[in-house]
């Protein structure tokens, strides 16, 4: 595994001969906009924030929460070297360092970055601002499967081939914790969700490969194809079933025709090792996991930035898609839900949400679970 992943990387960074610094589509999140080329040197600052209604059907108790609250810093030291952190609040108590890199631009046509990064998977996971997706939560296959936020510290390139439309990015990263101190950290209900590392003093074991392509060349569409393949974390190589193969791949597709919204993702994911880390563990790590989504909106013009924008999205994950060894899938972790309801943005960088799911499992004669969510979401 280690042998693929430096040889992949070898290829995409030969490519780099041929790359821009530009993204091609013009598609940017938070951090892009931060170190784009046309920002002055010196400081800027941006953030955004996530405030969340949740109230199940049939309940008369909801929970309201400051779900997030985010700053990001930029620093332009010249127009070749920059720095981007962002320090996020989450429940108002949690306090996280989401991103933490610095960007070196080697020559007009090589980007080197290098830090705590997102690990380019899916859509949401380099999109997650709060207005940039509908719904006022995130999609569970990006929470369950990806797990968004993934972040990382490693060391990579990325860059634009024009004359393929293609983006890419190439990175080495540290994996999931998966061992450590006696205990196990992947389980059936998250999958390798509890094994992010967050970049707090974390455990490194073995390197693993994170690259992603981006083809722009029809005019409003935009494909991705990610992979990421390693091995998770362990503070002691010598115990037999203490790491676990992760081999992952992400399709993606965003289209915009007019106000016509179309938005997809897939993620399937193959672990290997399983039933001997759950021997040493106890746990209920499924060896194989998977992830759908597919959504349509539709924005109305009212006056001005202002928009009214209905959607609609069906989402289907399941962590224990396949089991090893004498480990039966639990059908409870085979979920599919569907969400539908109204942003209101009333400016680029404000919207309200609300929206209401329909959550089912594969257990028979389950009950539907209903939800009715309400926020606000704001990014500057």
């Amino acid at each position: 595994m280690k042998k693929i992943s430096l040889i992949l990387a070898a290829m995409l960074i030969s490519l780099v001969g041929f790359s821009q610094e530009n993204s091609g589509d013009g598609i940017q999140n938070a951090g892009q906009r931060l170190l784009g080329s046309n920002v002055l040197n010196g400081v800027t600052i941006g953030g955004y924030a996530q405030i969340d209604y949740n109230e199940p059907d049939g309940s008369q108790v909801g929970k309201l929460d400051i779900h997030r609250l985010v700053l990001l810093f930029g620093y332009k030291f010249n127009d070749k070297v920059s720095f981007l952190t962002e320090v996020e609040y989450e429940h108002v108590v949690e306090l996280y360092v989401e991103q933490a890199y610095i960007k070196y631009k080697a020559t007009d046509k090589i980007n080197v970055l290098a830090g705590l990064m997102l690990v380019p998977m899916g859509i949401q996971n380099e999109y997650h601002e709060p207005t940039t997706y509908h719904g006022v939560e995130r999609t569970n296959v990006d929470n369950y499967i990806v797990p968004t936020s993934w972040r990382e510290l490693g060391i990579g390139i990325n860059g634009t081939l024009d004359n393929l439309s293609l983006k890419y990015q190439a990175y080495l990263f540290n994996g999931f914790k998966s061992y450590a101190s006696g205990a196990g950290f992947l389980k059936g209900s998250n999958g390798l969700r509890s094994g992010r590392q967050k970049g707090a003093e974390a455990i490194v074991s073995s390197a693993n490969f994170s690259g992603k392509l981006d083809y722009y060349g029809i005019p409003g569409l935009r494909l991705g194809l990610a992979g990421y393949f390693g091995d998770t974390q362990t503070d002691d190589t010598s115990i037999e079933g203490s790491t676990v193969g992760v081999s992952m791949i992400g399709l993606d597709a965003r289209y915009k025709y007019n106000n016509l919204e179309l938005r997809s993702q897939y993620i399937h994911t193959d672990l290997t090792n399983t039933e001997e880390y759950n021997t040493l563990t106890g746990k209920d790590l499924g060896s194989k996991m998977t992830g759908f989504y597919a959504e349509v909106a539709y924005n109305l013009n009212l006056k001005g930035e202002e928009k009214l924008t209905p959607f609609l999205r069906y989402e289907k994950h399941n962590t224990h898609a396949d089991t090893a060894g004498t480990l039966n899938a639990n059908k409870a972790f085979d979920r599919d839900e569907l969400i539908f309801g109204l942003g209101f943005k009333v400016a680029d960088g404000a919207v309200f949400k609300v929206d209401y799911q329909l959550m089912n499992n594969a257990i028979s004669g389950s009950d539907t679970s209903k939800k009715f969510n309400a926020g606000i979401g704001i990014w500057f």
